[in-house]
């Protein structure tokens, strides 16, 4: 397998397989709350209680015995293991699974659900319990400070140095699961046009992006990646 630079793009596709919701819902609405509700910053100035008890529930989801890794999540840790050069795995998912499957080199753009951010001092910490207004930062005990550590619309996402660094030499694009509607992610295809780069998509069906990569799986991502991935490595 010839590729220097190999990037994976997943999206809620690879995750809803193994029992997690999609956050955003055909009409809009995530678990029947409005997304400036429960991911903006302003929601959440709004109406704390709401946008804490709403995370609550998807961690007590993730963390339950019936939500494990399915075959799509293994496969990239098959291919990551095969691949001689760079190797980087950028999430929009806010779960653990690709970790859990053993994937390392992983950039979760769009935050963790295991995890609180301190809005006074921008420090993440790994978070299991649920979290409220009461929860108190680990390293000074202050109270009313912790926030779940998720990107919200409005907010930069995580790790994009890394991530089109990663991009600029990339020579093998795949994007999985991944609705094309949410930037900057639904670019990284066009970027990676730079470099002549092969590009890959795995959907249920076509997106917006479609257009842009020069080769498709349709179907499951349980079935379709492990397809690819064996055909990649011959």
């Amino acid at each position: 397998m010839n590729y220097k630079n190999i990037v994976i793009l997943t999206g809620a596709g690879i995750s809803q397989e193994s029992g997690i919701e999609t956050f955003r819902a055909s009409n809009g609405l995530w678990e029947n709350h409005n997304v400036e509700d429960v991911a903006t910053p302003e929601g959440f100035v709004r109406n704390p209680d709401l946008v804490y008890g709403f995370y609550n529930k998807r961690r007590r989801q993730l963390l339950s015995k019936k939500i494990q890794p399915n075959p799509a999540h293994k496969a990239l840790v098959e291919l990551e293991n095969a691949c001689s050069g760079e190797f980087s795995l950028v999430t929009q998912n806010v779960d653990d699974l690709h970790e859990r499957s053993g994937s390392k080199n992983v950039f979760h753009m769009h935050g963790e659900l295991l995890s609180a951010l301190c809005s006074n001092t921008n420090k993440r910490f790994a978070w299991k319990n649920d979290l409220t207004a009461d929860s108190e930062n680990p390293s000074t005990g202050e109270k009313r400070c912790l926030r779940p550590d998720i990107v919200w619309f409005g907010e930069q996402p995580y790790y994009l140095d890394e991530i089109y660094q990663a991009l600029a030499s990339c020579s093998l694009f795949i994007a999985i699961g991944t609705s094309g509607q949410v930037y900057p992610a639904a670019s990284f295809v066009q970027e990676v046009q730079m470099n002549q780069a092969r590009t890959i998509e795995v959907n249920l069906e076509e997106t917006e992006i479609s257009p842009y990569f020069q080769e498709h799986y349709y179907g499951p991502a349980s079935v379709e990646v492990p397809k690819l991935v064996r055909a990649l490595l011959g």
